[in-house]
């Protein structure tokens, strides 16, 4: 069922509709909410009239203040404007730390998804939708591509995954399923809805601003014609479904290969498989530590770069990685939390 929204095209919101519920698995079920993040940008302004449009009064939305900029503020109440003209519930949410100087998109990025798993642990919505789109997972390929990333990283972001709660997050902070229903969709076109519907919307100042890589990738691809980001998506796309293949290979072979699981550590006996292998049961348990020793700080996922620490367990010697300290005992390795390191 979809209700109007004046100046949207019916063959987009249907388009949208299907996209989501294919990302979702199946259709939104009745009296379900649908959350979704919205920045006030072209493309998350797009995805809420969409949204709104296909899913009438099963949509609430979010804008998240990272305190970064002035205007930010005025921003998120342009959004809330726009929803409370719609009927659609929003809410305006503060970061509970500051993002500080270094990493800066990266800290914000991890911040914003703690803060945005609060909400919707709060509102009980099914899932979390944001506006990333082919163009996004052009850039985030091409990042990836140049740090030697394997499939999981290659496979950029995903239509579908389950977010894991940070452990020493509020407690509000919950599992919750993120979906991505516009990675069929291009940059320009999103654009050329909200132009078309007379939508709001503000271009945020950082787009432009070359001291971050993604816009430095952003005006590569912009530059060079035959850098197809609807190819580069394609890519994505395939590597997506042989890192998929090879996890569940990973899953099997965890079971087969754990020797042991305390309280914050983990053995496994993983010296005589492959390298590809190798590398997923070392995310697996590095992940599996952090879970139960509570550990958030380094940042660590299952797209981090392990060579080194593979280099080193090769060679029989321990490493550390992610707040996780790996020891090799002949052709078992255990993982264990990283002791804290002495002061001089």
């Amino acid at each position: 069922m979809t209700g109007p929204v004046p100046g949207l095209d019916p063959a987009h919101v249907a388009r949208f509709g299907a996209d989501t519920e294919c990302t979702l698995g199946g259709p939104l079920p009745e009296e379900a909410w649908l959350a979704l993040a919205v920045s006030g940008g072209p493309d998350s302004m797009a995805m809420l009239a969409l949204a709104t449009a296909a899913f009438p009064h099963q949509v609430l939305a979010a804008t998240i203040d990272h305190g970064l900029r002035a205007s930010a503020a005025t921003e998120a109440a342009m959004v809330a404007r726009w929803c409370a003209d719609a009927s659609v519930p929003h809410q305006t949410l503060a970061l509970h730390e500051e993002i500080g100087p270094r990493a800066i998109q990266a800290t914000a990025r991890a911040l914003r998804y703690d803060r945005l798993g609060e909400w919707v642990a709060e509102t009980g919505a099914v899932a979390l939708a944001t506006a990333h789109h082919v163009d996004d997972q052009a850039e985030t390929v091409l990042m990836r591509a140049v740090r030697g990333s394997g499939p999981a990283g290659l496979a950029g972001v995903r239509p579908y995954r389950f977010q894991h709660a940070d452990p020493a997050a509020a407690s509000l902070s919950s599992d919750f399923a993120i979906i991505r229903p516009l990675l069929g969709w291009r940059r320009a076109e999103l654009r050329a809805i909200v132009l078309a519907a007379n939508i709001p919307f503000v271009d945020d100042p950082s787009n432009a601003d070359r001291q971050f890589e993604r816009v430095r990738v952003r005006g590569l691809l912009a530059d060079t014609p035959w850098l197809d980001p609807a190819g580069l998506a394609r890519t994505a796309h395939h590597a997506g479904e042989a890192h998929a293949a090879l996890e569940e290979i990973a899953a099997w072979l965890w079971d087969d290969r754990l020797l042991d699981r305390g309280e914050g550590v983990i053995a496994l006996r993983i010296a005589d498989l492959p390298r590809a292998v190798q590398r997923l049961l070392v995310r697996r348990a590095i992940l599996a530590v952090r879970h139960s020793a509570r550990i958030t700080r380094p940042a660590f996922d299952l797209a981090s770069n392990v060579e080194s620490f593979l280099d080193a367990l090769r060679i029989g010697v321990s490493a550390t990685q992610g707040g996780v300290m790996a020891s090799p005992i002949a052709d078992i390795v255990q993982f264990t939390p990283e002791p804290p390191r002495r002061s001089r």
